[in-house]
C-alpha cells in the first residue's frame, strides 16, 4: 500500500504577530523534515493567530498577512524544507472580501489555496461579520496520493465540504482547527473525527491550536482516525506537540475534478510518483484525555501564562485574603509563571480574623511567592470620617482601598493586577466594582464556587501525589467563606448556600433555562426568584469585570451578551 509520514504541528500562535507565528511554522517544520516527513498541517490561521478579530476589516492587515505567506513559502525552502508539502491557515482577501483560508507551500511557492466554507456565528465566533464562504476545494496529490483539506468548521457541520470530498474521492483528508478548549469538549472531537472519516471514506488527521488568546484557551488534542473511525494517535493537551506518524493509504482514490456536492473541486499535482517502500515509525501512542479537574486546572494556567506573556507583562500582584478564590489564583499563577512573577499582598482591615492573616501567611510560604502586607484601616478611616460613610458604603469603601491598594502597586512596578472573583459571585454581583473587581485579569471568572473547591482539593492531591507540599492551606478550603467587610460577615448572609446557587447557575445561565423551567426542575420559587434577580441586575458589573479564561460553553461576555438597560423579568 501507498505510504506517507505526516507530520501536525499542534502550535502556541499569536495573533497579529505574523513574522513571529511565520518563524514558528519554519521552526516546526523543521522538525516535521528532520522526523522525515512528507506533508505538515498546522492549524487554523497559525499566520496570523487566531481570532483576529476586527483585525480581518483592516486591508492592510489582510495585505500584510498575504505577503507574510508569500516570504514564508520563500523561507521554508531556505531552511531546507522545500520538499516538505506544509499546509498553512491564514487570512486571505480576494474580489469577494476577506477569507478564513489555507494554503499549500511547496518548494518555495504556494500552490493551492482553500477557502473556509461553514462561517460559525455563535456563542464565540463571529466570522459572517468578517469573511466571505468559500465553495471550492483545492486537493492536492503528494506522492501519487490525494490529500483533501477541510477548515474547522467545515468539519463540524454535516454534509459540506467532507461529503464532497468523499464524493470526488481523496485518500486522506487533513483539517486544520482553531477549536477553543470548553470542558468535556474533548469527549465529543473524537467521535465527530470518526464520523467525518467516515463521510470521506479516508483517514482524517485533525489539527488544533495550543495556548491562550485573550478569554479563549485552545488545548490541541490533535488526533488521526482511519477511515473506519479508529483512533491511530492523540496528541496531549495543552502543550505544544508534533505528531510524526506513518499512514499506509489504500491509494487509487478517483481523481475527479468539477462540481461535487456543490462545491468546485480542483486537482493539484506536487509530485505523482509513490515513494518507495520504507520502514514505517513505530505508531505513537494515543495520549490519553486528562481528567476532568486536571483539564480545567491546565486550561486556567495555559490561559493566564499565555495573556501575561503576549501582553508583555513579567509579574502579577494580587490580593491574599487567606480565603480559597485568592488561594486558587495564586496557586495557578506560580503554576503559570513560577513563584519569583508572583506578588501576594495581604490587606487587613479593623474587621480581618487573624485566620485570614495567618492563612494568607500560611499559603505565601507554601507556594514560595513573593509576600508583603499592607494594612488598609488607616485609609479606610479617612474615606468613612470625611465622607460619613456608614452601612454597605462603608463595607465597600474597604474593598475599594484594597483595589487602589494593588493598582497602586500595579503602576510602581509593573506588575498586572488579578482579579480573584469566581463565576458564582460575578453570577449574582457579589462583588465591588472598582474594589475587589480591579485588575487586567481574571483568572478564575468562569469558575463556579463549588469549582473552585474541587480544583484546590485536586491541586493538593496532585502535590502530594509528587512528594511536594499541598500549595493550598487547609483552613482555606474548610472554613465558611466570608469578605469579612463587617463583624462575623459570612457569605451565606447574603447568598443562597453554594451548591444549591451553583445548582441554579448552571442552569439559567450555562443552559438557558426559564423560571419556569427551573421551576419544573424542582427549586423553590423563593429560591428562583431571588437568584434570578440578583443575576439579571448586575449585568452592569459583568461589563466592567476583567477578562479572563473561558472554560465553558458559556462564559460571561464573548457567549453571554445581554442588555444592561433590560425591562425583562422572568416570572
Amino acid at each position: 500500500m501507498p505510504q506517507l509520514r505526516l507530520a501536525l504541528a499542534q502550535v502556541n500562535a499569536c495573533v497579529g504577530d505574523l513574522a513571529g507565528n511565520a518563524e514558528l511554522v519554519v521552526e516546526w517544520s523543521r522538525k516535521a523534515v528532520e522526523a522525515g516527513a512528507h506533508l505538515a498541517v498546522f492549524p487554523e490561521m497559525v499566520l496570523t493567530g487566531y481570532p483576529v478579530e476586527d483585525l480581518a476589516l483592516r486591508v492592510s492587515f489582510a495585505e500584510a498577512s498575504r505577503q507574510a505567506l508569500d516570504e514564508l513559502a520563500g523561507a521554508l525552502d531556505e531552511a531546507g524544507c522545500g520538499e516538505l508539502a506544509v499546509f498553512v491557515g491564514y487570512l486571505d482577501r480576494d474580489g469577494a472580501g476577506m477569507r478564513n483560508a489555507a494554503a499549500v507551500l511547496h518548494r518555495g511557492r504556494v500552490v493551492a489555496r482553500q477557502h473556509k466554507h461553514h462561517l460559525p456565528n455563535y456563542g464565540v465566533f463571529d466570522e459572517r461579520r468578517y469573511f466571505t464562504p468559500g465553495d471550492s476545494l483545492d486537493v492536492v496529490r503528494v506522492h501519487g496520493l490525494e490529500v483533501g483539506m477541510v477548515i474547522c468548521e467545515d468539519l463540524w457541520q454535516d454534509g459540506g465540504p467532507v461529503a464532497a470530498l468523499g464524493e470526488a474521492g481523496v485518500d486522506l483528508v487533513v483539517s486544520p482547527n482553531a477549536s477553543p478548549y470548553e470542558r468535556k469538549k474533548d469527549d465529543a472531537r473524537l467521535p465527530l473525527v470518526a464520523r467525518r472519516a467516515a463521510e470521506a471514506r479516508a483517514p482524517l488527521a485533525y489539527v488544533n491550536l495550543v495556548g491562550g488568546q485573550d478569554e479563549l484557551v485552545f488545548d490541541g488534542d490533535t488526533m488521526v482516525v482511519t477511515a473506519a473511525g479508529e483512533l491511530v494517535t492523540r496528541a496531549p493537551q495543552f502543550v505544544e506537540h508534533l505528531v510524526v506518524l506513518d499512514l499506509d493509504l489504500p491509494g487509487g482514490a478517483p481523481r475527479t475534478e468539477g462540481v461535487h456536492g456543490g462545491f468546485t473541486v480542483h486537482r493539484r499535482v506536487l509530485s505523482d510518483d509513490p515513494l518507495p517502500a520504507y520502514e514505517p515509525l513505530p505508531a505513537p501512542e494515543p495520549a490519553e484525555p486528562l481528567p476532568d479537574e486536571a483539564e480545567v486546572w491546565y486550561a486556567l494556567v495555559t490561559g493566564l501564562r499565555d495573556y501575561v506573556h503576549k501582553n508583555g507583562f513579567r509579574s502579577v500582584v494580587l490580593g491574599l485574603s487567606g480565603g480559597i478564590d485568592s488561594a486558587v489564583v495564586a496557586a495557578l499563577a506560580v503554576d503559570a509563571l513560577g513563584a519569583d512573577n508572583v506578588h501576594g499582598v495581604s490587606m487587613p482591615s479593623g474587621y480581618s480574623s487573624e485566620h485570614s492573616k495567618s492563612d494568607a501567611r500560611d499559603l505565601a510560604q507554601r507556594t514560595g511567592l513573593h509576600y508583603s502586607v499592607q494594612p488598609i484601616g488607616d485609609m479606610v478611616g479617612v474615606f468613612v470620617g470625611q465622607l460619613g460613610l456608614t452601612g454597605l458604603a462603608e463595607e465597600n469603601i474597604q474593598a475599594r482601598c484594597r483595589g487602589m491598594t494593588l493598582m497602586g502597586l500595579s503602576n510602581q512596578h509593573g506588575h498586572l493586577v488579578l482579579a480573584t472573583g469566581n463565576k458564582t459571585e460575578l453570577a449574582v454581583g457579589y462583588s465591588t466594582i472598582y474594589g475587589d473587581a480591579v485588575g487586567g485579569f481574571a483568572p478564575i471568572k468562569d469558575v463556579l464556587k463549588t469549582l473552585v473547591w474541587d480544583l484546590a482539593r485536586w491541586r493538593n492531591t496532585e502535590a502530594e501525589k509528587l512528594g511536594e507540599l499541598p500549595p493550598i492551606p487547609e483552613n482555606s478550603i474548610t472554613k465558611p467563606p466570608s469578605a469579612e467587610l463587617r463583624p462575623g460577615q459570612v457569605d451565606t448572609d447574603s447568598l443562597p448556600d453554594y451548591e444549591l446557587l451553583d445548582s441554579v447557575l448552571d442552569d439559567y445561565v450555562e443552559g438557558d433555562k426559564g423560571y419556569r423551567d427551573l421551576i419544573a426542575m424542582g427549586f423553590s420559587h423563593e429560591l428562583v426568584d431571588r437568584v434570578l434577580r440578583m443575576v439579571d441586575k448586575a449585568e452592569y458589573k459583568r461589563r466592567q469585570y476583567p477578562p479572563g479564561t473561558k472554560i465553558t460553553f458559556k462564559a460571561f461576555g464573548r457567549d453571554r451578551r445581554l442588555p444592561i438597560t433590560n425591562a425583562w423579568r422572568e416570572g
